[in-house]
């Protein structure tokens, strides 16, 4: 369990309500983006083949492969970010984070793969899965350690109130000897 300094509990409750908006609202944008039909005459095949995808976006030129593995990354990548501010915890293991964090945005890009198995016009692609992936990763470990530092130091300066202790003195009992 986390403990919260007084005062701090306040704005961690808003550090994480600020989270799940932000990520509810990012989750909405991108079912939106990813699973509308589309009107298209023809559709191509699923790509199973991992890395498939991606070296045919580099075939088409630097330019348009970059914009297309840029796209790909950038999809989740808010998820590295709004996951754990939604969780709201400054005293966390880095690795942990890093690990809980990745699973979490690989679990939501894969229900959005299978999800559009069922949408006309979108296709089944496994290098999006890999590629939102790691735009997760990258996102997490480029702002989150940071920003918990950040926030961890921010609420170790702030000074403490005088407070009073919760339940007063702790009771003491007499000794009781022992029977005869």
């Amino acid at each position: 369990m986390q403990r919260h300094r007084s005062g701090g509990h306040r704005a961690a409750v808003r550090i994480r309500t600020a989270g799940f908006a932000l990520l509810a609202v990012h989750l909405l944008l991108v079912a939106w983006i990813t699973l509308r039909p589309l009107d298209v005459p023809w559709v191509s095949a699923a790509n199973l083949q991992p890395l498939a995808g991606i070296r045919a976006d580099l075939a088409l030129g630097w330019a348009e492969g970059a914009k297309r593995i840029g796209e790909g990354l950038g999809l989740l990548a808010p998820l590295g970010v709004l996951l754990p501010l939604a969780g709201g915890r400054l005293y966390v293991s880095v690795w942990g984070s890093l690990v809980r964090t990745v699973a979490a945005g690989a679990l939501i890009s894969l229900g959005i793969e299978l999800l559009q198995t069922g949408v006309p016009g979108q296709v089944v692609d496994v290098d999006s899965l890999l590629l939102n992936t790691v735009g997760v990763a990258v996102a997490h470990a480029a702002v989150v350690p940071a920003l918990r530092a950040r926030l961890r130091h921010r609420s170790e300066t702030v000074p403490l109130p005088l407070e009073e202790p919760a339940q007063g003195r702790t009771p003491t009992i007499t000794r009781v000897g022992i029977a005869p």
